[in-house]
C-alpha cells in the first residue's frame, strides 16, 4: 500500500493539489465564509483527478500487479492525505484565533462564522461530502468527472450556507462561540463532524470498490 500511495503522490497528483492545501489558512480571514477554504482544497484534488485521467492513470494502475480494489484504495488514501494536511492548517489557524487572537476587534466584529471547533467539524463534513459525492461518483465510470463534481459543488455550498446561517437562528448562537466559550459543546460538534467524515468516506469507498470492480477497462 505504501508503494501505491507513493505512486499517487509522485506520478498521479497535480501540483495544484498540494498548493491548494494552503487554502486551509483561509480560517484566518475575517469577514469571509471560511468554509470556502475546504472547497478550494477539494478543487485542488479535483485537478489531480483531471490530470490523472488525461494521463490514463486508472488503466495504468489497473495493469499493475495489485488488486483492483487497491486502485480505489490508493485514490482514497491520497484524497484523505490532502484533506488531513489542510485540516491541520485549519486546526492551527483555529487554535491561534481561539487563544492569541480571541479578542481581536477584526474577529469580534465579524458577522460570519468564527473559526472554532464547530467550523472544523463542518470542514470535515464537507470533506466527507466530497469523498462521497465526487470520489465515489467518479468510480461509477472511472472516467467521467463533470457530473459528480457539479453535484458536489451544489451539496458542498448548501452545507457552507447552512453552517453560516445556523448561528443566526435564535438559541443557536453558541455555534459561533469566540475563544473557549461553550468549549464542551464545540468539541462535541467537532467530534460529530469527524465521525460524519469517517462514515461518509467508508460508505463511499465500499461503494466505489463495488462499482470499479464491475467496470471493464
Amino acid at each position: 500500500m505504501r508503494n501505491i500511495m507513493l505512486k499517487e503522490i509522485k506520478l498521479s497528483a497535480s501540483p495544484l493539489a498540494f498548493l491548494f492545501i494552503a487554502f486551509g489558512l483561509m480560517f484566518f480571514i475575517p469577514g469571509y465564509p471560511i468554509l470556502c477554504g475546504a472547497f478550494f482544497v477539494t478543487l485542488g484534488i479535483f485537478q489531480s483527478f483531471q490530470t490523472a485521467r488525461e494521463a490514463n492513470d486508472i488503466v495504468f494502475s489497473a495493469l499493475l500487479p495489485i488488486a483492483k480494489n487497491d486502485v480505489v484504495k490508493g485514490k482514497f488514501l491520497f484524497v484523505c492525505f490532502i484533506e488531513a494536511c489542510a485540516f491541520l492548517l485549519m486546526t492551527v489557524s483555529t487554535v491561534i484565533r481561539m487563544t492569541a487572537l480571541a479578542d481581536a476587534a477584526v474577529y469580534r466584529s465579524n458577522a460570519l462564522m468564527n473559526a472554532n471547533p464547530f467550523a472544523l467539524g463542518m470542514a470535515m463534513f464537507i470533506f466527507g461530502l466530497f469523498n462521497l459525492v465526487f470520489v465515489g461518483g467518479f468510480f461509477k465510470t472511472a472516467y467521467k468527472q463533470g457530473r459528480p463534481f457539479v453535484a458536489y459543488i451544489i451539496v458542498g455550498f448548501l452545507a457552507v450556507a447552512a453552517a453560516e446561517a445556523l448561528h443566526h437562528i435564535p438559541g443557536l448562537g453558541a455555534l459561533n462561540a469566540f475563544g473557549t466559550d461553550h468549549l464542551g459543546l464545540q468539541l462535541v460538534l467537532l467530534a460529530a463532524g469527524m465521525l460524519a467524515f469517517v462514515l461518509l468516506t467508508l460508505l463511499s469507498y465500499n461503494k466505489a470498490c463495488k462499482d470499479f470492480d464491475r467496470i471493464d477497462l
